[in-house]
This record gives structure tokens, sequence and C-alpha cells, in this order.
């Protein structure tokens, strides 16, 4: 039996999307509720202001990205949404790009976004039914857009700075297969597709994992070296 790479597909996506959500940045100001504005200040971040805006617009982005009601966010969760808020900013101050991200890769992000959306929501597969998801989620394709020509950044400032330090032998590659992989795929039956077939894809995966270890290392670094607060309410609860 030939491996499914369902296992590895998985694994890659979780991955990535962990990186993806640690890079994420926003900066969104005047979310506006029942007609007024309603904005204050969730966190200072070496004198930049996280503000109860950016914090909910990231909740509503996150509900869109996993067809989920932004109120059926958990305290918990929306205190972690907040924490990646602020290890955003602390990157953001790391590199100031004088540059846009390329349009095209913008446009092809939100494409993809779009269509991952479309998979959990059949009702936003067309124009309409898109643009009435944004709306009930509070967003506009300008600030999705905006927000992922941030990740684009993030993302080239993470890789530059991280990914030349990460080696991947084929040894590791081998240790992941015998005590991992092929596990797997003697439990579940037939034959275990080979390592030389699966031999890329693995080095990669490790190379993600990796990449997220020395992230989370970088961003207690910069958090130890930076003065953070939360004013007001603790992290998870609403205005009133």
């Amino acid at each position: 039996m030939k491996l499914q790479p369902r296992k590895l597909a998985t694994i890659e996506r979780g991955s990535r999307c962990a990186l993806v959500l640690a890079l994420v940045a926003t900066s969104f100001v005047g979310q506006i509720f029942a007609g007024q504005i309603v904005d204050r200040v969730v966190a200072n971040v070496n004198g930049h202001a996280v503000f109860q805006s950016d914090w909910e617009r990231e909740v509503a982005f996150e509900a869109l990205a996993n067809a989920r009601d932004p109120d059926s966010f958990t305290s918990a969760e929306r205190s972690a949404a907040l924490d990646r808020l602020i290890d955003r900013e602390l990157l953001r101050e790391q590199v100031r790009p004088s540059q846009p991200a390329p349009a095209e890769q913008v446009a092809a992000r939100a494409a993809e976004l779009r269509k991952e959306v479309g998979k959990l929501r059949p009702d936003c597969a067309t124009d309409d039914g898109w643009r009435a998801a944004l709306e009930r989620y509070g967003l506009t394709q300008s600030s999705i857009e905006k927000r992922l020509a941030d990740e684009i950044q993030l993302m080239k400032l993470v890789e530059d700075r991280l990914r030349p330090s990460i080696q991947i032998n084929q040894q590791a590659v081998e240790t992941y297969y015998n005590h991992q992989l092929l596990p797997e795929m003697q439990r579940a039956g037939g034959r275990a597709t080979p390592l030389p077939e699966v031999s890329g894809r693995i080095k990669d995966l490790l190379a993600e994992q990796k990449m997220n270890e020395l992230l989370s290392g970088w961003l207690a670094s910069l958090r130890s070296g930076s003065h953070i607060s939360t004013p007001g309410p603790a992290a998870g609860e609403r205005n009133p």
C-alpha cells in the first residue's frame, strides 16, 4: 500500500499554518460597532499601541479562515490572538521595508485564501457570496490584502534571518522516517512507501519544524528585551 500523502500533507499544513499564524501582521484601527467607533489600547509594545480594533479584526480573520463565528472564540483563544499581535509587532520592529510586497504575490495569496475558505463554506464560492461573507465578518478585500502583504514581508524577514542556519542532514530524515512515519504506515497495513519517495518532503517538513523552533526562540528573546504592557481589562475580555 502506497503512502497516502495525507499524513505528511496534514503535518506540513499544520507546520506552515503555525508559522503563518506567527507571522501575519495587521494594523487596523477604527472598527465600527453599532454605528459607533469603539477603540482602546489593549497592548503597548515598545511605545506602539495595539488597539481593540486590531484585536477584533484578528479574531474575525481567523474566524473567517476557519469558518467559525467570531463569538465562538473562547477567552483563551482571544488571548492567544492578542499574543500573536504582540509577537508580530515585535517582528515588525526588526524591519521597515521600503518596497511593498509584490502585487502578484498578494493577489495569489488572496486567491488561495478565498479558495480555502470556499472549501469550508461553499456559500463563499461566488463573488456575491464572498463579499457577503466579508461583510458579515467586518472585513474588506482591501484589509485582507493589506494583511497578506504584511505577511509576505514578515515571511521574507524570517526566511532571510533563520533559513541560512537550518541544515537537515540525511540522518535526521532517516530517523524521522524509521521512528515516526514508517511505524504509522505499518499500523495502517499494506506496503510502506520507500524512503527515497518521501525523503524530500520529510526534509522540507523537518526544516519547517526547525524554523518554528528558531522563530519561537527569537520571539522569546525579543520579548525579554522589550517593554510590553496590557492596560485595561485582562486579555480575552471585550469592551462592555
